[in-house]
């Protein structure tokens, strides 16, 4: 299912601010030699990632989920001066590569990469957040954000991609396991009132989550 017509993307895209050399790099590499290369967060919602980074001029950043780097060096943009963002990657090769691409940037200093499970990971990180992204597997959504929360400052904000996992979770019969766990998700951030939320229709769908 197309969730955005291709000529409003090309549209969009044209008319946006181009993506650095480095980011094209990870792009034109992720197109070209992965298997799951639409998993990758892209022009436009990179600069969109860019852009809210710069708004919330965070101090610290977790992601979860790095696949090939191109997210977290999209929000590592607007860390403050003394600022660090953690991403985390289940999948060794993954990570290896995108240590590859960290390397490369000048938020090589600014960027810590932790390889292993996050629900093993993040615990063990003694932070405050100030923006959390969650776009990992998507079975773990709920207990990810059950585990950033309390560790998020007041005003700060969650995003979670995927949250239209192609479309399925508007589909009558919801099949998928992943499918299933996103719409269990956009359930469960629906009725809460701890938080104030909205969904961007980007890509796959984004929630902006605000902790109250």
């Amino acid at each position: 299912m197309d969730l955005i017509l291709p000529q409003v993307q090309a549209y969009a895209e044209g008319y946006s601010t181009p993506e650095d050399a480095l980011l094209k790099e990870i792009a034109d590499y992720t197109v070209k030699n992965h298997p799951e290369a639409h998993m990758l967060s892209g022009h436009l919602q990179g600069k969109l990632l860019e852009s809210l980074s710069f708004m919330i001029r965070p101090r610290r950043i977790l992601e979860i989920g790095t696949f090939t780097g191109y997210s977290a060096l999209s929000l590592a943009k607007g860390l403050t001066g003394d600022g660090i963002l953690h991403t985390i990657e289940l999948r060794e090769e993954d990570a290896k590569k995108a240590k590859y691409f960290f390397d490369q940037s000048e938020f090589k200093n600014k960027i810590i990469l932790h390889t292993g499970p996050a629900l093993e990971i993040i615990p063990a990180l003694d932070e405050s957040w100030d923006l959390v992204f969650i776009d990992a597997d998507k079975t773990g959504y709920i207990d990810y954000f059950n585990l950033v929360l309390p560790k998020l400052r007041k005003n700060g904000f969650i995003l979670a991609d995927n949250i239209f996992f192609h479309g399925q979770v508007l589909e009558e019969n919801i099949t998928g396991k992943s499918a299933q766990a996103i719409y269990a998700f956009n359930e469960m951030i629906k009725k809460r009132n701890d938080i104030d939320k909205m969904v961007l229709t980007i890509r796959d769908g984004l929630f902006l989550i605000r902790k109250l």
